[in-house]
């Protein structure tokens, strides 16, 4: 008997070409000897026989992987022992009901499984169903990576929390989304094609995630209408056979809006039966639903404190909904009020501290309070949350960005497990003993049951799913830390990169390079020394505009003047901040000595003259960091070309494509921080590097036909703050120079912007002889927000190598705009063999 349903789809991508549907359940061949063939079962033995139970999808995986890796045609038979050169698959109880004996299985948690690969059977017992699914993936990842090794082990969660948030709106799209569109909403309703939920569900099954928010927590009331709890149950019927529930955001004004009520008042009788039968409508038609996601009170959303009740209150509302039905409520800790600036002490880091200390113990046992890893916002770095070590009576959840927000947004390679790790390993000192951040949350240190972590992951309908094939590997490497939070992030990218890529050694050992170097590359060419985010965080939370961070409400200052820069957290002298922590930690960071430098600023306000432990003042780490970092970059598309040939033809290109840009988009972020804070201080670089371009022609000093001046905001966007653009939008424009330049080979790259609204073409010639061309069409091919303007999200660079350039000859440029986008250029640098720029 077959799973057809699965049968269909798995073997339809595996004829595809490799677009990064099937992720790293590729299960692609492998050579196999006659040895290796002895290894390997030829009877599935799944103990149950219901198709869409786990246990029997885990038998059909294993098939299909056999057939695709080796293939070998493995049966599959149901409910029966006796088969030799077999892999059975069932929970405990299953294997000791039809096979006798358990002896020497170990007891098991919730979701655990036993794997033993010795003697002439293989075992896969879960302790239930889902964790017998996650043994059979567990297997199936040794045996796509070619690994027949005799092993008998088991292994449970951290945390029964291991949950992904998807923040996809009903109208189909995602707000911080860069993969497409959602896969669960159109036009105001659950999608009819599920296919892609179901191929979702595979690959969160595979790295143990047991559940799924459908929805944005900035949620749509029209979730509840009844035409909607069906689709709601449709999406449910997909995600259980992989073991993997459905969870829904809440919008705690729907008892108004969408219910007709007068109130939303938590502690309104009415309000309390709604939400009651409300809850009581969604379980009728997925009566396995995990429990509600709540953002409320933060950044606009209505919640209790409009009827100054509590955030407990609030949450309790629905946690007593809910708890009829073993549902459980994350309550998000993400909220904050608008200050003002000019107050010394104000600051938005203390915000989840103030809220919710006060209100430990007063949260209903199936209530956890989902805290960011850092006090502000998903920062490139930030220092551990406090409010882990001040919740000792309530059940926490760590919340982590799988989607890169503020971290180059899929364009720019970034593998996040090495941030989180600066937090998960983190030792909060509580009472003076050992405190690891990923204790308290797995409920060890404070003996809690309920905990756990929850990501923002916004998958989408593009086939690399995130946006980007690289990406993939924070959403592989976030499941398994959630299951283990002390694993190793290297060794889970290379696990990745082997079931991703394949096992050659050279694309191993070149992508775990890349990848364990995007992080501090791109911390240091954006923002580093815990000065928090430099993107814009006005618009698209993209490219870079420091200045966007100070002089409104929103909290993400860097309190930058003419002679100093950094948030003065102190006790003593500034806000406060360092008093929250445990007393171990508070006078680490209180004392500007001990302070790491990585969070100086962060903690501390100080002279850009102020000298680092490592001797250099703040202002010239600002600018080492911001070359040193963009070199880096550089040095990924080049690393990466070196595997032309190892890779298929389409990951291949579309990576190059990415990295090809990270190369141009990371010497914007370079020079507009370098640029942006050297006219802030007038403090030379002592490299004599910021301002200084000896191999630059800026557009505007070129001969303009058609072309006219254009001053950037913000300037420091713009290569001397000006860049061109055409006289109108049907006006072709030309910009011409004599090269003064030795005659050689060089490298052409070209700064120009990719604005949305248009996609104008350019041209460029060498004595009238085309060297290049190419297209503004950047919104079709990356996969960050997009701008309208002129600025550091949409300044971007191509390069066109090996270009023989004789001194005085001509260039010329011809940009042909479109639409909305005035073909606008920015600089032309010709550099030698070597020079970055």
């Amino acid at each position: 008997m077959q799973a057809t349903w699965l049968l269909a789809y798995l073997t339809l991508g595996f004829a595809a070409a490799e677009t990064g549907l099937d992720g790293w359940l590729r299960y692609a061949t492998l050579p196999c000897s006659t040895q290796c063939r002895s290894q390997l079962p030829v009877n599935i033995i799944a103990l149950n026989s219901t198709e869409a139970s786990p246990v029997y999808v885990a038998g059909s995986e294993i098939q299909i992987a056999l057939n695709n890796i080796y293939n070998v045609n493995a049966s599959i038979a149901l409910n029966q022992c006796n088969s030799s050169s077999s892999v059975i698959v069932g929970t405990i109880e299953q294997y000791r009901q039809t096979c006798g004996s358990t002896v020497g299985i170990p007891e098991l948690d919730e979701d655990g499984f036993w794997l033993s690969t010795r003697g002439s059977k293989i075992q896969i017992l879960g302790q239930n169903e889902r964790g017998a699914l996650y043994g059979a993936f567990e297997y199936l990842s040794m045996l796509a990576r070619g690994n027949f090794s005799q092993v008998a082990y088991s292994t449970n969660p951290s945390a029964p929390l291991r949950w992904v948030n998807q923040w996809d709106n009903m109208d189909g799209s995602i707000e911080r989304g860069y993969g497409g569109e959602s896969i669960f909403f159109k036009n105001g309703a659950i999608v009819d094609d599920l296919t892609r939920v179901r191929q979702y569900a595979r690959l969160l099954a595979s790295v143990r995630i047991n559940t799924v928010v459908v929805n944005n927590v900035n949620a749509n009331a029209t979730l509840l209408t009844p035409q909607n709890i069906d689709g709601l149950g449709r999406i449910a019927d997909v995600f259980r056979p992989y073991g993997v529930k459905i969870g829904i955001s809440l919008n705690f004004a729907t008892p108004e809006t969408l219910g007709g009520l007068d109130a939303y008042d938590p502690l309104n009788a009415t309000v309390v039966k709604w939400w009651s039968n409300m809850t009581d409508q969604i379980y009728q038609r997925v009566p396995d639903m995990a429990g509600y996601l709540v953002k409320a009170d933060s950044e606009g959303e209505p919640g209790p404190q409009v009827y100054n009740r509590t955030l407990a209150e609030g949450a309790n509302l629905f946690a007593r909904a809910i708890k009829p039905h073993g549902g459980i409520v994350m309550f998000r800790a993400f909220v904050y009020n608008q200050l003002n600036e000019s107050n010394w002490e104000a600051d938005r880091a203390k915000a989840a501290v103030n809220f919710f200390k006060p209100l430990d113990g007063k949260f209903d046992d199936n209530v956890v309070v989902q805290i960011k890893y850092g006090p502000i916002h998903f920062q490139v770095r930030e220092p551990t949350s406090p409010l882990f070590a001040n919740l000792f009576k309530t059940n926490i959840a760590i919340e982590l960005e799988v989607t890169q927000e503020y971290l180059g947004q899929q364009s720019h390679l970034v593998y996040l497990p090495p941030l989180w790790k600066t937090v998960l390993d983190f030792d909060l000192r509580v009472d003076h003993k050992p405190s690891l951040v990923r204790d308290i949350v797995t409920g060890k240190r404070f003996n809690r049951t309920l905990g756990g972590s929850a990501a923002v992951v916004n998958v989408g309908t593009n086939n690399t799913w995130l946006g980007s094939h690289l990406s993939m590997s924070n959403l592989y490497a976030y499941g398994r830390l959630a299951w283990d939070p002390t694993a190793d992030a290297q060794g889970i990218l290379q696990d990745w990169i082997q079931l991703t890529f394949g096992l050659d050694r050279a694309v191993l050992d070149t992508i775990t390079n890349m990848s364990m170097q995007s992080w501090p590359a791109y911390e240091s060419y954006s923002g580093n020394l815990g000065i928090q985010t430099l993107t814009d965080i006005l618009y698209t939370h993209y490219g870079p505009n420091p200045a966007s961070q100070d002089n409104n409400g929103w909290g993400q200052w860097t309190r930058a003047g003419p002679k100093s820069i950094g948030m003065d957290r102190t006790i003593q002298n500034g806000t406060g901040y360092t008093g929250q922590y445990p007393e171990e930690i508070a006078s680490k960071y209180e004392n500007i000595q001990s302070t790491p430098d990585d969070l100086l600023l962060w903690f501390h306000h100080v002279n850009y003259t102020h000298r680092l432990h490592s001797g250099k003042t703040v202002i010239q780490h600002f600018y080492d960091a911001h070359y040193s970092g963009a070199e880096l970059a550089q040095g990924f598309l080049d690393q990466w070309e070196s595997l032309r040939g190892k890779i298929d033809d389409e990951r291949y290109a579309h990576i190059r494509h990415r990295l090809d840009y990270q190369t141009g988009h990371s010497i914007v972020w370079r020079d507009a921080i370098n640029n942006f804070y050297y006219n802030l201080s007038r403090i030379s670089d002592t490299a004599g590097r910021v301002g200084h371009h000896p191999w630059r022609i800026e557009a505007e000093d070129m001969k303009l036909n058609g072309y006219d001046t254009y001053t950037v905001s913000p300037f420091e966007t713009g290569s001397g703050s000006v860049a061109i653009v055409t006289l109108s939008n049907d006006t072709v424009g030309t910009a011409t120079t004599t090269l003064d330049f030795p005659s050689g080979t060089y490298d052409l790259a070209i700064n120009y912007y990719d604005l949305y609204g248009g996609q104008s073409n350019w041209q460029v010639y060498l004595n009238d002889k085309k060297v290049g061309q190419w297209v503004g069409d950047a919104e079709h091919h990356l996969s960050h927000t997009p701008s309208i303007y002129l600025d550091g999200h949409s300044a971007t660079r191509i390069k066109f190598r090996g270009v023989k350039i004789s001194k005085g000859d001509t260039l010329k440029i011809v940009g042909t705009p479109d639409g909305d986008e005035p073909a606008p250029v920015d600089y032309i640098s010709v550099l030698p063999e070597g020079v970055v720029d």
